[in-house]
C-alpha cells in the first residue's frame, strides 16, 4: 500500500486491459486516470498532475511512442511503463532512449505488473536525486550507454568532433566498443546524412588491401576486367571507418597518409589521382608508438591520424556502468528469443559487476544472450557460466584500497538486498546516515 495516493494515467486502445489495470490499480489504493487514445491521454497530462504513466505501444492513429516522446519532451520527471503485447528489438532500445523506466509484456500478473510499478518508481525517485552536474550528463549517445565519468568525457569529445571533419584515433582493448564510438561521431553529427563506411583492416589480406580501399582499373592485376571504386570512393562525403589500422602495409600506410594531405586517392594501377572528401576516423588496440620504434608504421601517418585522440576504457574500469549494459542486453535478446522483456535478479548481476570482464563490453554481451537463452522470465545465478560464478581474481584485490574494497563491498550488499539502503545498513553494521555518506564520497 503506497504512503501517497499517486496519480497513474493509464492508455489502452483495449478497453478490457484498461479495466483490468484500473482494478488492479485501485486494489492498491492509486488514483487512476484512463484514455483509449494519446489524444485523450495528452489532454490528461496538461490538466492533471501524473506520477506515473502506463501506455501501451501499437495503437491507432497515434501510436504509444509519440506519447513518449511528448512526456519525455514536456514532462521530463514523469517516469513511463510500457505495458505492449508486442515487443520488437527496435521498439525496446528506442523506449530506452525516450525514458522509459519499465516493461511489462502482455499477458502478465497481478504481481508483475505491481513490481514494474514499483522499479518505475523507484527509478524516478532515484533520478530525481541527481545533482544539476548529474543532470547534465547523458546516459547513451548513439548506441552506446554508460554514466560513468570516463564514459562521459567520451560523449563530451564526441559533441565536440561530430559537426567537423577532423580525423579521429580510438584506442582501446578489443570488445571495447570502438566502432560504437566511431558510428556515434558519424551519425549523431551534421554528416549524418553521408555514407559511412567500416573496414577491418585486420581481415583484409595484405596483398588486397589496397585495392579495397582505393579501388583499381582494368588490367592493373590479374582478374581486374573492369574498373572499380574502393572503400574511399564509396565512402565520398561521409566517414571511413578503418578498423585495426595497425595491420595496414607500410605501402598502404603512405597512400592513407597521401589521401589525408591531398584529399585525393589514386587507383591501383592508375596514373590519375581522385578527389575525395571523407573523414577518417581510425581506431586500433596496437601500441603504435611502439610500431613506430620498430618501423612498422609510419610516425608521419601516426599525427595525422590523431588529430584528436579517444581512448575507450576497458569494462573493468568502467563497472558503474555494467547494469546499464546488462538491461540493454535483456531488452535486446530478450525481445528476439523470448518475445517478452527479461529481468535478472541482484545476486546475478552482482557476480557480474565482480567479474573483471577480460574480453570486455563484447564477452558481457555474449554472456547475456547465453543467459536469456537458458532462462525464462529472470537470469538467475544457475544460468551464469560457472567461469564466472566461482572467479575470484586475487592478484587485482591485493592491489586496490582499503577504501575502494569497502565501496565495493557495500555495492555488493545493495545489489544483494535490491538497493534496500535499511537491509544493506543492518547487514553491514552501520546506520543509514553512515551508508549515505560512504556512498557520496
Amino acid at each position: 500500500m503506497p504512503l501517497k495516493k499517486e496519480n497513474i494515467l493509464i492508455v489502452d486502445d483495449d478497453v478490457h486491459i484498461l479495466e483490468l489495470l484500473h482494478r488492479h490499480l485501485q486494489s492498491w489504493n492509486y488514483h487512476t486516470y484512463k484514455a483509449v487514445s494519446v489524444k485523450e491521454a495528452v489532454t490528461i497530462l496538461r490538466d492533471t498532475p501524473i506520477d506515473l504513466l502506463i501506455t501501451d505501444l501499437k495503437m491507432p492513429e497515434v501510436d504509444g511512442f509519440e506519447l513518449v516522446k511528448f512526456v519525455s519532451e514536456h514532462y521530463p520527471k514523469l517516469p513511463k511503463l510500457i505495458v505492449t503485447g508486442y515487443p520488437s528489438v527496435q521498439d525496446s532500445l528506442e523506449a530506452i532512449k525516450s525514458g522509459v523506466v519499465a516493461y511489462l509484456t502482455k499477458p502478465f500478473t497481478k504481481d508483475e505488473l505491481k513490481s514494474a510499478m514499483d522499479d518505475a518508481l523507484k527509478k524516478a525517485e532515484k533520478s530525481h536525486k541527481k545533482t544539476t552536474q548529474e543532470k547534465d550528463k547523458k546516459d547513451f549517445y548513439g548506441d552506446m550507454i554508460g554514466a560513468s565519468e570516463k564514459i562521459n568525457e567520451i560523449f563530451q569529445i564526441i559533441d565536440r568532433v561530430k559537426n567537423n571533419k577532423a580525423t579521429v584515433s580510438i584506442k582501446g582493448e578489443s570488445g571495447t566498443g570502438k566502432e560504437l564510438v566511431a558510428r556515434a561521431i558519424h551519425y549523431e553529427g551534421k554528416f549524418a546524412k553521408g555514407p559511412y563506411i567500416a573496414v577491418n583492416c585486420g581481415a583484409i589480406p595484405e596483398n588486397l588491401l589496397e585495392s579495397e580501399l582505393f579501388g583499381y582499373i582494368k588490367g592493373a592485376f590479374t582478374g581486374a576486367d573492369s574498373n572499380r571504386n574502393g572503400f574511399f570512393q564509396a565512402a565520398n562525403g561521409g566517414t571511413i571507418f578503418l578498423d585495426e589500422i595497425g595491420n595496414a602495409s607500410l605501402n598502404v600506410q603512405s597512400k592513407l597518409l597521401r589521401a589525408l594531405q591531398e584529399k585525393e586517392v589514386v587507383k591501383v594501377g592508375a596514373q590519375k589521382a581522385e578527389k575525395v572528401d571523407v573523414r577518417i576516423i581510425a581506431a586500433t588496440n596496437n601500441n603504435l608508438k611502439e610500431m613506430i620504434q620498430k618501423g612498422t608504421f609510419r610516425e608521419d601517418l601516426f599525427y595525422r591520424l590523431t588529430v584528436v585522440e579517444i581512448e575507450v576504457p576497458p569494462l573493468r574500469e568502467r563497472k558503474e556502468d555494467i547494469s546499464m549494459l546488462v538491461e540493454k542486453f535483456l531488452f535486446k535478446y530478450g525481445v528476439e528469443y523470448k518475445d517478452r522483456f527479461v529481468k535478472i535478479s541482484p545476486k546475478a548481476l552482482a557476480i557480474l559487476q565482480r567479474y573483471n570482464w577480460p574480453g570486455n563490453i563484447r564477452e558481457l554481451e555474449n554472456i547475456i544472450q547465453r543467459a536469456v537463452i537458458m532462462c525464462d522470465r529472470i537470469v538467475e545465478v544457475e544460468h551464469l557460466p560457472d567461469s564466472l560464478k566461482y572467479n575470484v581474481d586475487f592478484s587485482e584485490e591485493r592491489l586496490i584500497s582499503l577504501k575502494e574494497m569497502e565501496k565495493r563491498h557495500i555495492q555488493y550488499v545493495l545489489n544483494a538486498t535490491n538497493n534496500n539502503k535499511t537491509k544493506a545498513a543492518k547487514i553491514l553494521q552501520i546506520d543509514r546516515k553512515t551508508l549515505r555518506e560512504k556512498l557520496k564520497e
